[in-house]
């Protein structure tokens, strides 16, 4: 059973099923002096967060740009929700536009009606951060140390930001022109506008004593001993630039059977701007939906005779065509292994890249590349499948299909290009690494990213913050503390109240009783976000009203407009959309200041502090002579911020 306000739309669950009963307050209030407990307010990471593989503290910026938490004076709540996003992630422009949202799929607020934008609201710091020029912090002063960085994408790129500001220096080598790594080089143009791109790579290299090193790969053009020796330590950062090629006979032998990794490298190098005019893609993730995208994009010509995959593998290179010599490519297939609703890919891309003319077959596997006598690939043949154990199955009875195609591009995963490197190599061509990102049994070796495991951009982002953290304490001979268990990049209320002014006095009083009202510690306050992370069941669901998420605008064309279209997909949020979309967020695990717990509790023991005082995490407080531990406040509060837990 389910409930909501206006009885049309259905909210939150009221309460489980078979439990038909309502909890009585009144019991509560004259029986609560029994309970021998009173308010604490306990601090824990909400799940957006939790998800996060970068560990933003999501919530906090959302209640920056919303104004829950105020930024300090001459900072604007732009600027402020930067500098707490970019803590953690240095590409909110790229990552509001491209991140999968692991975050979002765990929103609570969907608990109510719908996941809050995260994304949007990012992309909208990360786009003011590119209109106002937005800068990061000077890092602390030079240790003297540098570090070697192998790879200037994500990962890369991440690590030398964090060592920076921890005063360690750094040189990133990159065997390609630019900085960016996969979200330059993976990521078609209309998905990642290069301009913000290429200013949030140059707001990284501003902070200074990080150099780049362009076309250099280490194992070809610097050994990995003249490393050893320039450099007090070195991060492997390498990223996974080769595909896999389809598990079929003839692979490899077959010239017009391509990876996508290199079909996009080489159309985000601006060296393809036509393509076959059948395409057909074996995937299903987002890799495989930005090769279709792309194909339906440049198309074909009117005359094409040359040999697709000559452009894909580095052979010849495009000129620009006009668009009146062009067509659209008369087929661009995707085929998958799971069902729609299960695919890897973000659900609205495929939806975008069904709008733009790409057919989709699902719960498919390929079996046999069909071949002409010159050797080329001229089909693929398919037939209906599962998943089944460790892999994929045929139906039994289950139809067969037959794609004609000029070109096949696999998509289904990449590993590490190791030439040169074969003794970091484990057997799956990645290099290994342990809990803190160290590379085993290699002294003053790190590793971060895809060559770890290929996996998100968001993904390669935190590995690289915690490498740095890792590099910084190897580097002062410092013992490697246990990671904590909920291991993000966590709000602190001791520093929030420094911010403020509000700092606790030093401690001078000695052993004493009754402290509550001294000033030298923060009282009634229990930091968990390392330990915990608050699910729904905290909640007081009730107090929030149905409130439909506000979406992006898109700039996805059909299948006539498709050809020829670059124009950026995403479209960004207003201040006034931004700020809305934020207010959505429920604030799990912290204080936004609704004021129930002042309004309910039928003792009056529950106060707002001055607003002198008060800061994020300290809007109330509690006089215990007056609580009779009625829980009523923890029942109410909507962010799961109270918990019943100190004796009086």
């Amino acid at each position: 059973m389910a409930t909501s306000r206006d009885d049309k739309k259905l909210t939150f669950r009221k309460f489980e099923e078979g439990d038909n009963t309502w909890d009585s307050w009144t019991d509560n209030i004259f029986d609560g002096d029994k309970s021998h407990k009173c308010p604490t307010y306990v601090h824990r990471t909400p799940p957006c967060q939790g998800s996060c593989p970068s560990g933003e503290d999501i919530r906090g910026w959302l209640d920056i740009v919303r104004g829950i938490e105020h930024p300090p004076k001459d900072v604007s709540m732009q600027e402020y929700a930067f500098r707490r996003l970019t803590d953690a992630n240095p590409f909110p422009a790229m990552m509001g536009r491209v991140c999968p949202a692991p975050c979002q799929d765990a929103c609570n607020r969907s608990e109510v009606e719908d996941y809050v934008g995260i994304n949007a609201v990012e992309q909208y710091i990360g786009d003011t951060a590119f209109k106002e020029s937005f800068k990061f912090a000077a890092g602390t002063a030079l240790t003297g140390k540098k570090v070697a960085i192998i790879g200037g994408g994500p990962a890369g790129m991440a690590a030398a930001y964090q060592l920076r500001r921890r005063g360690i220096a750094s040189t990133i080598f990159d065997d390609h022109d630019q900085l960016g790594g996969m979200m330059r080089y993976g990521i078609p143009n209309y998905r990642i506008p290069r301009d913000e791109l290429d200013q949030e790579c140059q707001r990284i290299l501003d902070l200074g004593d990080i150099e780049f090193k362009a076309n250099t790969r280490i194992g070809r053009d610097i050994s990995v001993d003249e490393l050893d020796k320039k450099f007090d330590a070195v991060l492997w950062a390498l990223g996974c630039w080769i595909g896999r090629g389809l598990p079929l006979e003839g692979w490899d032998e077959t010239p017009n059977c391509v990876s996508a990794v290199k079909f996009l490298e080489q159309f985000n190098k601006g060296k393809m701007h036509y393509t076959a005019n059948r395409v057909l893609c074996v995937g299903g993730g987002d890799t495989s939906i930005d090769v279709v995208s792309v194909s339906r994009r440049i198309g074909t010509l009117k005359d094409y005779k040359e040999n697709p995959e000559a452009v894909v593998n580095a052979e010849i290179t495009h000129d620009e065509v006009d668009l009146s010599k062009k067509k659209g490519c008369d087929n661009v297939t995707l085929t998958a292994l799971f069902p729609r609703d299960q695919m890897t890919a973000a659900e609205h891309e495929v939806n975008d890249a069904l709008t733009e003319g790409v057919d989709i077959l699902n719960e498919v596997m390929p079996v046999e590349i069909i071949r002409n006598a010159e050797g080329r690939a001229t089909a693929l043949r398919l037939v209906d499948a599962k998943w089944e154990g460790n892999g994929p199955v045929a139906v039994e009875g289950g139809k067969e299909y037959v794609i004609e195609c000029d070109m096949i591009v696999s998509a289904i995963g990449q590993g590490g290009n190791m030439s040169g490197l074969e003794d970091y190599a484990n057997e799956r061509n990645l290099i290994d690494a342990d809990k803190y990102y160290q590379v085993p049994k290699r002294p003053g070796h790190f590793v971060a990213g895809d060559i770890v495991r290929p996996h998100l951009l968001t993904t390669a982002i935190g590995q690289g913050s915690i490498a740095a953290e890792s590099i910084e304490n190897y580097l002062k001979h410092a013992e490697l503390a246990k990671r904590p268990k909920v291991d993000k990049h966590h709000f602190s209320l001791l520093d929030k109240m420094k911010e403020a002014g509000l700092e606790p006095e030093p401690y001078t009083v000695g052993e004493t009783r009754g402290t509550n009202s001294e000033n030298f510690a923060i009282h009634n306050y229990e930091d968990r976000s390392r330990q915990e992370i608050i699910s729904a069941d905290h909640l007081f669901l009730g107090h929030f009203e149905y409130t439909e998420r506000l979406l992006r605008g898109e700039d996805v064309p059909n299948a006539e407009q498709v050809l020829g279209h670059f124009e950026e997909r995403m479209q960004g949020y207003s201040d006034e959309q931004a700020v809305a979309e934020a207010g959505r967020c429920m604030s799990c695990g912290m204080c936004f200041e609704c004021d129930n717990c002042v309004i309910f509790c039928p003792q009056d023991a529950v106060f707002r502090v001055k607003k002198t005082e008060a800061t994020l995490g300290r809007y109330v407080d509690t006089d215990y002579d007056k609580c009779i531990g009625c829980h009523i406040c923890a029942d109410v509060c909507p962010t799961g911020y109270i918990d019943m837990a100190l004796g009086h």
